[in-house]
């Protein structure tokens, strides 16, 4: 497919734009009355993510509203242990769960690397889907969980505030780990690349659970493998020029680290200063980022306040996309959200 030179792609390009990009994590979600509406008709969300009709219904549902530069495929980040056999379903009011957890080597030495043209077929399906619905008016962010995120979860067996589970595995057997987090990273590698075959035009790789390595874990368990899959993909004729951005939520002790794996941009959360991230990674990476999603919850004077401190902090330079230092929370106005795409395109 061709690729119109959108003022998304043109950032990640750190190429000169003629206004700063944005699109919110989470975008596609609760805050959206005609997202609940959705998810009602589909009775659950699983139902919507490997339902492509549905997955891309609801991926459109904010840029009706909303000028904004980037859609994200509509998806979860656990779409590969529930295809690995761990039997994804969600709880309402508890979030995601895996009936089949890891507990031993044995149970890390069964998982294969899933093939996303057959196990995972909804996801290439819906962005096949999405990409002709969308008739490039703007690009179609893919994305996937980043190995140490998935490991988290498949350990657990849910979510958590400290993730003891898979902290204490690589801790007690280290080798165990490195062989869950390897076939983890040839699965999002896979799984990328699929995704970037069928069209869409940028990765994402969300390392939500990063921030909670001591440094050197994260080194061994996080950055090895996220450095891994970017090379994966740079290698691989269907993503070799897709761009890539890595988002470790509360890593920014390794911003450095992170900008040297070759991807394209960095995301950033909300608790560093993006003038300081900038001066530390320079122009060899994008960022992307970072508004404290809380400020959505706030007046439309302090919401632009707000964008224009992040804009400016970035400064005269190219390669921005605005963005939240994370994702948009349920409980947010949508007439706030409007607030901020066009406070951010009028700087």
């Amino acid at each position: 497919m061709s690729t119109p030179d959108h003022r998304f792609l043109r950032a990640l390009r750190r190429e000169p734009v003629d206004k700063t990009p944005i699109w919110i994590m989470r975008q596609a979600g609760r805050y959206l009355p005609e997202y609940r509406a959705t998810r009602e008709r589909a009775g659950s969300f699983l139902k919507m993510a490997q339902t492509p009709e549905l997955a891309c219904e609801v991926t459109l549902q904010p840029l009706a509203r909303f000028p904004l530069d980037a859609a994200i495929l509509f998806s979860d980040i656990l779409t590969i242990p529930d295809a690995m056999g761990l039997g994804l379903h969600f709880v309402d009011g508890e979030g995601p769960k895996l009936r089949h957890p890891l507990r031993s080597a044995a149970d890390v030495d069964k998982l294969g690397v899933p093939d996303p043209e057959t196990d995972l077929r909804y996801v290439p399906d819906a962005v096949r889907l999405i990409r002709r619905e969308l008739n490039e008016r703007v690009p179609l962010i893919g994305f996937s969980g980043s190995p140490w995120t998935l490991a988290c979860y498949m350990i657990e067996g849910e979510g958590s505030s400290s993730f003891s589970r898979a902290k204490a595995l690589a801790l007690d057997d280290p080798a165990t780990m490195h062989r869950l987090l390897d076939t983890l990273a040839q699965s999002v590698a896979s799984y990328l690349a699929a995704q970037a075959a069928a069209g869409a035009q940028a990765l994402m790789v969300f390392d939500t659970w990063g921030g909670l390595l001591a440094p050197g874990a994260f080194r061994d368990y996080s950055l090895r493998y996220l450095a891994e899959i970017v090379a994966l993909l740079k290698s691989n004729p269907a993503s070799r020029k897709v761009p890539v951005i890595l988002f470790s939520k509360g890593a920014n002790a390794h911003l450095e680290a992170l900008a040297a794996t070759g991807c394209d941009a960095l995301g950033l959360d909300w608790t560093i200063d993006i003038a300081e991230a900038r001066a530390r990674v320079g122009a060899r990476v994008a960022l992307q980022g970072n508004l404290d999603p809380a400020v959505l919850a706030a007046s439309p004077e302090a919401i632009r306040a707000e964008a224009r401190k992040v804009v400016d902090g970035f400064g005269p330079h190219t390669g921005h996309v605005f963005n939240l230092g994370h994702g948009i929370t349920p409980d947010i106005d949508p007439a706030h959200v409007a607030v901020l795409v066009d406070a951010v395109h009028g700087q």
